[in-house]
């Protein structure tokens, strides 16, 4: 499916899972995401990291709201399964969608400007530059004798203030490789937007709105 479209469609089934309380058309979205995360090899670890954070909170939460005795059954099982529906949907997308592809169809498809596109995809592109900063930070601190630790605002505030030398230097980059802001752009790469994919997004919306309000529990 097109990448903005299919942005759009798992959005827009979040929004109406978060109004509805519908448990047996969150079970199906569960094992409809499942299905997906399986066909695009996603490895062992990471789905096993999908499946237990979210077990972790949501049997809290469950168990917190059992203690105070003011939630039925249905309703704790609702929130069970949402929670799952929330990281399954968000798994899907960004376990089978680029960021460079959704960068690209953002700014064809969905008329995006380009500033903020790509300024999406430098900020993604820079997680790792800052993952390895915040350990660069830690390193020197320890040889001062000094332990700073993830909750330690001083670490924080020095990768901040690197990553805004990053975000200037990035701008020059931009700016000497003919960048021009406003000016019209071609495209190395067209993203079309096929019928298919329209018949995906609303093939998709019409099913959970039969699952929704068809009486389903």
């Amino acid at each position: 499916m097109n990448p903005t479209l299919k942005l759009a469609v798992i959005v827009l089934i979040a929004l109406e899972v978060s109004f509805t309380q519908v448990w047996a058309v969150n079970v199906a979205l569960i094992v409809i995401g499942l299905i997906i995360l399986l066909v695009a090899h996603i490895r062992l670890r990471t789905l096993l990291w999908l499946t237990v954070v979210p077990l972790f909170f949501a049997s809290a939460l469950v168990w917190s709201l059992m203690l105070r005795g003011n939630a039925t059954s249905h309703f704790l099982i609702v929130l069970f399964t949402r929670m799952f529906v929330y990281v399954y949907l968000g798994a899907t997308f960004t376990q089978t969608t680029a960021p460079l592809e959704l960068t690209r169809s953002l700014e064809q498809n969905a008329k995006l400007p380009s500033k903020f596109a790509y300024g999406f995809l430098a900020a993604f592109n820079l997680f790792p530059k800052i993952r390895a900063e915040v350990a660069t930070v830690r390193a020197a601190a320890l040889m001062r004798g000094q332990v700073l630790h993830v909750w330690s605002p001083q670490l924080y505030f020095k990768v901040i203030l690197t990553a805004m030398t990053w975000s200037e230097q990035l701008a020059d980059a931009m700016t000497s490789h003919g960048y021009v802001e406003g000016a019209p752009r071609t495209y190395a790469l067209t993203i079309p937007l096929k019928p298919r994919d329209w018949v995906y997004f609303t093939g998709s919306l019409v099913l959970v709105q039969v699952g929704l309000f068809l009486g389903l529990p």
